[in-house]
C-alpha cells in the first residue's frame, strides 16, 4: 500500500528538480511514489535527471507541449495510487520529515488535509527568512479571505479520496490556482499543522512572469465561485513584494501604496525598510544577515540543517 503519491509538474528546471526529487527521496517513515509531470520541456533533461537517480518510486509522464501547472498536477493526480496527495513543485524543497509528520498531525486529528511550516530561501538555498504558521482556526477562517497558507502549492498533503470529491484544480486560474484548492478543502473541513518548517520556498529571478492582470482576473473569479470578498490589501502587498524580487522597484512602490491604502500600512512599512535596507546593505558590500539577525530566528535556524544538507549534496 502506498501512503503518499507526490506529484511533481516541471518544465525545464532540470537543475532545481534534482534537489527537490532528493528531497521527496528521503522522506523517512513513509512509503511513497513520486510522479513526475514534464510540461513540455525543450530539451530532454528531465528525463536524464530522472534516469541518473536510478530510482524506480519515480515514474515519469511528458506532455510534448507545455499545457500549464494545473494540467500537469491534476494529471499525475490522475495516475496516482497514494491514500495521500502532496504536490510538490520543482524549485522547492521538503524537510526528511514533511509528509511523516504531516500523515501523523492529520491522523490524529481526524482531519483530511495538513500543512506545515515554510522557510524562503533564495537560488543557492541560502534562509532568506520566514514565520510560523497560522493555526488550523485560523486557516479555516481566514482562507476565504487571502492566501495565508505559506509555501504554495508545495505545502499540503490531502487524502485522494477527498481531492477527487472536491475536485481537480482550476485551469482557470493563474497564481491563485492554489489558494482556490485549499478553500474548497477548507469548506470540506479544517486541517491538521505542524508548526515546524517543513518546507523551503525558492525565491529567484525565474519567477518575474508574473501576469498582474490574470492574478486579479483570478481573484474576481474566486470571489464570485464562492461568494467571498478577498482581502486586496495582502495581495496588492504580495505583488508588490514579487515586483521587488526582480527588480520591477517602480512597480513595486505603485503597489505598496495600495496595500497601504487598503490596510497594510505596517505591513508595507516592513517591506520598504527590508527593501532598502537589502540593497543599502549590498552597496555597502557587507556581509550578508546571519540567521539569528533575521525576524524569526528560532523558526529560520530549526529549518538551517536540512536546508544545509541539500545545499551541499553531490549535484545529479
Amino acid at each position: 500500500m502506498i501512503d503518499v503519491s507526490v506529484i511533481v509538474p516541471t518544465h525545464d528546471r532540470s537543475t532545481w528538480l534534482c534537489q527537490s526529487l532528493r528531497s521527496v527521496l528521503w522522506q523517512r517513515d513513509v512509503d511513497l511514489e513520486v510522479i513526475v509531470v514534464d510540461d513540455g520541456s525543450t530539451d530532454d533533461t528531465t528525463g536524464t535527471v530522472v534516469k541518473n537517480i536510478g530510482d524506480r518510486r519515480i515514474e515519469l509522464i511528458r506532455h510534448e507541449t507545455p499545457q500549464g501547472v494545473s494540467i500537469a498536477r491534476n494529471h499525475g493526480a490522475e495516475e496516482a495510487a497514494g491514500e495521500w496527495l502532496a504536490f510538490l513543485d520543482d524549485d522547492d524543497l521538503w524537510a526528511p520529515t514533511k509528509l511523516r509528520r504531516q500523515l501523523q498531525a492529520a491522523t490524529t486529528s481526524g482531519c483530511n488535509w495538513a500543512y506545515g511550516g515554510c522557510v524562503n530561501v533564495d537560488a543557492t538555498l541560502r534562509i532568506l527568512g520566514g514565520r510560523p504558521p497560522p493555526r488550523p482556526e485560523d486557516v479555516a477562517r481566514l482562507v476565504f479571505r487571502s492566501n495565508i497558507i505559506p509555501g504554495g502549492g508545495s505545502n499540503v498533503v490531502v487524502r485522494r479520496d477527498t481531492f477527487q470529491r472536491v475536485g481537480p484544480f482550476d485551469l482557470r486560474l493563474t497564481n491563485t490556482e492554489d489558494w482556490e484548492m485549499w478553500i474548497r478543502l477548507a469548506k470540506q473541513g479544517p486541517p491538521a499543522w505542524v508548526p515546524e518548517p517543513l518546507m523551503a520556498y525558492r525565491l529567484h529571478a525565474a519567477q518575474s512572469s508574473l501576469d498582474i492582470r490574470a492574478i486579479f482576473d483570478g481573484i474576481s473569479l474566486i470571489e464570485r465561485r464562492h461568494s467571498i470578498k478577498s482581502a486586496r490589501g495582502e495581495s496588492y502587498r504580495w505583488i508588490a513584494s514579487s515586483l521587488l524580487r526582480t527588480g520591477r522597484r517602480s512597480e513595486a512602490m505603485r503597489y505598496l501604496a495600495l496595500a497601504a491604502i487598503h490596510g497594510q500600512a505596517p505591513g508595507v512599512a516592513q517591506d520598504v525598510r527590508a527593501a532598502f535596507g537589502w540593497r543599502l546593505d549590498r552597496y555597502l558590500g557587507r556581509v550578508p544577515r546571519t540567521l539569528e539577525q533575521l525576524p524569526y530566528p528560532g523558526w529560520t535556524l530549526r529549518a538551517q540543517a536540512w536546508v544545509n544538507e541539500l545545499a551541499t549534496s553531490a549535484p545529479c
